[in-house]
Formats: C-alpha cells, structure tokens, sequence
C-alpha cells in the first residue's frame, strides 16, 4: 500500500512539467489529494464501511472538486491534471498509468444495478471537457480527444475524437505506451471535419475535371457532325 501511495505523489514529476518539488505536489495538486482519499474511502467501501466511504468521498469532492466514487477501482500511477469538475462513477474500472485532464466525466447510462460505468485500460489519456458514458472499454494505449463524447468501444492504440467520438487514427496501430504519458498532443489531433472537406473538395474537382472532359468531347463531337453537314453542301455549290 505504501508503494501504491509513494507512486501517486511521484507521478506528477513524470506528467507535469510545472511539478517543481514535494512540498508543492502535496500541498497544491487537487489531483493527487483526491487521489489519496480515494484509496481510503475505496478501502473503507470494500471493508463494508460504505457510508463513511460515501462520507470521505464527498468531503473529498468538496475539498478538491474531484468526485470518484469510493466503489470505483483505480489502478496504480494514476494522474488527474488540476482536476476540477472531474467525476468517476461506481462502477468504473482504471487501469494503470491512465492520465486524465479537467472535467472529464466517466459515467453511467443505466439505472439498474450493473456495470454501467466505463473501463479504461492501461496507459489511455483523456483530454479536457471529455465525456465518457456507459460500460464501453477503452482500449490500452489510446487518446480522447478534449469535449469528445465515447458512447461505443475504443479499440486499442487508437485516437477519438468528436461528438459522437470517431476514431480519427491509430485502430490497432502499436504506439510506445511511455510517449504518450505525458501529452495528448491536441495540436496534432486529427480534425475529422477539416478531411470530410477536403475529401469534398478533392471529390467536386475530379467531377469538374471529368465534366470539362465530356464538354470537349461533346464539342469535337458536335464540330464532326456540322462539318459532315456542311461538306455535302459545298460540293452541291
């Protein structure tokens, strides 16, 4: 247990450029203080204590801005970047290494009794403002894009963006899960709007091309015809 918690006051150094030293993680960085409450209320929840859980779990929202239900199971090296206005419903699975940034919500769509809350996998990085909802699987190794919404499954190694979010890139193409553990590279995520255009404009050129094509035929076409028109005509003259 010690090991697990020593790992969450680490991993600000490894994710956050702006981490300058111990005192300042553990006095400033809402992340890592929700972090270390989650654990004591998720070990109090598991012990049969769920109200105090509930309790300690709310006192933690009110502390640091971050909800995470003390039923929610959090892996090792897990980081929340400033943290505010993110939530973490009950049944939630994160695996190890998992990054999230500011507002983002992994929820629920069921009122039933269920797995109802997402699980993501290893070494996934969530951008700003993302929305996560239902009992879909984050593949390993993959990225939503910030203000995306998953509704559906993300296969591994993959980037979604969008509402609903698309993969836009990856789709089982292997990354180094150690180069995205710190950035989610927003300057260079993919815009699917910008391609769907240019593939529109690409598609309109390639039919003018083709209409220009067909006039020029059609005019050779028309010349032919008046030139056999006319050329019995000069011989009757």
């Amino acid at each position: 247990m010690w090991s697990i918690l020593k790992e969450d006051v680490q991993v600000p150094f490894e994710r956050d450029p702006a981490a300058r030293n111990l005192v300042e993680v553990l006095v400033s960085y809402p992340g890592v203080h929700a972090l270390l409450l989650h654990r004591f209320a998720h070990r109090l929840w598991r012990g049969g204590w769920k109200n105090l859980g509930r309790f300690v779990s709310h006192l933690s929202r009110f502390l640091t801005g971050v909800e995470i239900h003390p039923g929610a199971t959090v892996g090792r090296r897990f980081f929340i970047d400033h943290g505010m206005g993110v939530v973490i419903g009950e049944t939630t699975e994160i695996g190890d290494d998992v990054t999230l940034f500011q507002g983002v919500t992994l929820g629920g769509i069921s009122l039933r009794r269920e797995k109802r809350h997402p699980t993501v996998e290893d070494f996934v990085v969530i951008g700003a403002g993302a929305t996560v909802l239902g009992p879909v699987v984050v593949g390993r190794n993959s990225k939503i894009g910030s203000g995306s919404v998953v509704v559906k499954d993300v296969p591994a190694n993959a980037t979604v963006v969008g509402v609903p979010g698309k993969v836009v890139e990856g789709d089982g193409v292997h990354r180094d899960p150690m180069e995205q553990q710190i950035a989610l590279d927003h300057d260079r995520l993919p815009d699917p709007m910008a391609k769907s255009l240019n593939n529109l404009a690409e598609y309109i050129q390639r039919l003018e091309k083709r209409v220009n094509e067909l006039d020029a035929k059609q005019g050779g076409l028309e010349q032919r015809q008046r030139e056999e028109v006319e050329e019995p005509r000069r011989y009757k003259n």
